[in-house]
């Protein structure tokens, strides 16, 4: 894929990674907050109204604030350890 298109780079990572999630949230929030119920006669006003939405969103940021507790997420690294493991 590169060859052809050298600007692009292929990433795979796994689809519990936090800044998918956060990413995935932001595409959530952007349909139900802009899109879900809006009209747009063209690409261009759909891409405008998406522009407007971030650019209003950046205007005021807010840091992503990681909420799990640390003794959850040391107990599904343990788990997930665990399971990998048992499968060796």
């Amino acid at each position: 894929m590169t060859a052809r298109h050298p600007r692009f780079h292929v990433h795979f990572t796994p689809t519990s990674a936090s800044w998918i999630n956060a990413v995935e949230g932001l595409f959530a929030t952007l349909t139900k907050r802009r899109l879900k119920r809006g009209v747009f006669r063209s690409v261009i006003e759909l891409n405008q109204a998406i522009r407007a939405y971030l650019a209003a969103h950046n205007a005021d940021p807010k840091p992503f604030r990681w909420t799990a507790p640390a003794d959850t997420i040391i107990g599904k690294h343990q788990r997930g350890k665990r399971l990998l493991e048992s499968l060796h």
